[in-house]
C-alpha cells in the first residue's frame, strides 16, 4: 500500500531526496562488499539469481552507453526475473563512480563488468542496515508511481 502526498514526491526536495537516496546506495555498497555481498557482472549475477534468488535484496543495472542492444537485452531479462522475485531494481548513471565504490572495478588488471551489481544478505544473519532499508523504501515508492526501475545518479566525489 502506498500512503505517500503529493509534497513528498515531487517538488524542490526531489533532487535532495536522490541526493540523499544515492549516498545511501554508496552506504550500502560499502558496507556489503567487505562482507563478500555483492555479485558483480552481467553473467555472474544471472547465475547468482538463479541459484538463489531469496537471498538478493537489491540489483542495480549500470550503463552510460545507452546503444548496446545486447545489453539492454540482458537488462529486460534481469529485470523481469527480479520483478517477479520482488527484488528491487535500480538504474544507475555514472559507471566511473560505481567502478570507484566497488574497489576501482578491475580484476586483474581488466576492466570488470560493472553493468549488473546485485546486493545479497550475508550468510550469518539478516542485514539490517539503515542505509538499504532507505534504498528499499525508495524502490517501494517509486513502485507506487508506477516507475518500477528508477534511475539513480551517483554524484562524483
Amino acid at each position: 500500500m502506498c500512503n505517500m502526498t503529493f509534497e513528498e514526491t515531487s517538488g524542490d526536495n526531489s533532487s535532495e531526496r536522490m541526493e540523499s537516496v544515492a549516498k545511501a546506495l554508496e552506504e550500502v555498497l560499502s558496507s556489503a562488499l567487505p562482507q563478500g555481498c555483492t555479485t558483480v557482472g552481467v553473467y555472474e549475477a544471472a547465475k547468482s539469481l538463479n541459484a538463489d534468488p531469496d537471498n538478493v535484496v537489491l540489483c542495480l543495472l549500470a550503463t552510460d552507453d545507452e546503444e548496446d542492444v545486447a545489453l539492454q537485452i540482458h537488462f529486460t531479462l534481469i529485470q523481469a526475473f527480479c520483478c517477479e522475485n520482488d527484488i528491487n531494481i535500480l538504474r544507475v548513471c555514472n559507471m566511473q563512480r560505481l567502478a570507484e565504490i566497488l574497489g576501482g572495478g578491475k580484476a586483474g588488471g581488466e576492466p570488470t563488468d560493472l553493468h549488473c551489481v546485485l546486493v545479497t544478505n550475508p550468510q550469518s544473519s539478516l542485514w539490517k542496515d539503515p542505509a538499504l532499508s532507505k534504498v528499499t523504501r525508495f524502490c517501494r515508492e517509486s513502485r507506487c508511481l508506477d516507475q518500477w526501475v528508477p534511475l539513480i545518479n551517483l554524484p562524483d566525489r
